[in-house]
């Protein structure tokens, strides 16, 4: 619930301007909110007698968040994730956003993932969105809560696959950002997306090879990927954090970045990098994975940019 600051100098909760002005000054500005979306500041209250959870909001909060809820949401409750990113390593390989909600909630939890940038989806201009979910009946009720004219979506019966692919695109958008910012133009772009969705394939694939190729053709991967190497907030910090290191300027850090650019919104890409690279490292798949490599490299090992290139 935070504090807005407003022309004349007063002060103004967020959630009183939602629910009187009917839109979210902060984060989707100029967009006009429907009368029955109601921002409730206290998260018990939210839930309470709540039948559907969506779960939208950085990965790092996930765990406070769940443990927060799960003894007040009803016993029938379902969830579903709209979280792109978080990766956890466990002893058998890794843990997902998902799965870290369903081991909190004790339900089973889908996800939805898709090309699905805020401003768009908000202006309703056509797009799609990939719900991968662990039973038929579960998929068809989240198809049904979701489906519409302007947001088509296509259900799948994987999870991990969907949700990996949402997370890992982030990583191939810092990428898709350093080829921005040292200069290059949409053909050594394209390679990148293409390089990228091969290697979101063996890596996915490598740890869930029940995964089903028709999966990374989906919103969820391919138009995803696309949406994000080309628009979308880790692209845009990424070509400012590699322009500033091949353009004669000082260098800017993660943090900088994010706090100027993000107006309080997350790098998610970083974050995951970090996160999947001692999976890479232990499970010895660095040969396979050298455009993901060399950007963890740019990202947190001073690598000049332009090795970036070297990779493809």
């Amino acid at each position: 619930d935070e504090d807005i600051k407003q022309d004349d100098g007063s002060v103004r909760k967020l959630s009183e301007i939602i629910n009187t002005d009917h839109e979210n000054v902060k984060y989707l500005k100029g967009v006009k909110l429907p009368e029955n979306v109601r921002a409730v500041p206290n998260l018990q209250d939210a839930v309470k007698g709540a039948t559907v959870l969506v779960w939208v909001l950085p990965h790092q909060f996930i765990p406070k968040t769940a443990m927060g809820v799960k003894d007040i949401v009803e016993k029938d409750a379902v969830s579903i994730s709209l979280v792109k990113g978080g990766v956890d390593i466990t002893e058998d390989g890794l843990k997902l956003c998902s799965e870290t909600i369903s081991e909190i909630m004790g339900h089973d939890v889908s996800v939805i993932m898709g090309a699905n940038v805020a401003d768009e989806v908000a202006r309703g201009d056509f797009c799609e969105a990939t719900i991968g979910a662990s039973d038929k009946q579960t998929g068809e009720l989240f198809h049904k809560l979701f489906d519409m004219k302007t947001f088509s979506v296509n259900t799948v019966d994987e999870v991990a696959s969907v949700e990996l692919c949402g997370a890992l695109k982030n990583v191939v958008a810092l990428a898709a950002g350093f080829t921005d910012g040292i200069g290059m133009g949409g053909n050594t772009k394209a390679a990148v997306v293409r390089i990228g969705l091969k290697e979101m394939q063996t890596f996915i694939t490598h740890f869930y090879p029940k995964t089903k190729t028709e999966v990374f053709a989906e919103s969820c991967g391919v138009a995803d990927l696309i949406t994000t190497c080309f628009g979308g907030r880790n692209r845009k910090c990424a070509a400012a954090y590699a322009e500033s290191r091949t353009k004669g300027q000082k260098p800017r850090s993660w943090e900088e970045i994010e706090t100027t650019m993000l107006n309080g919104q997350k790098i998610q890409g970083t974050l995951t990098a970090q996160e999947i690279m001692p999976l890479i490292k232990h499970h010895r798949l660095e040969s396979k994975l050298p455009l993901m490599c060399a950007t963890y490299n740019i990202a947190f090992n001073d690598a000049n940019p332009m090795s970036l290139v070297d990779s493809l």
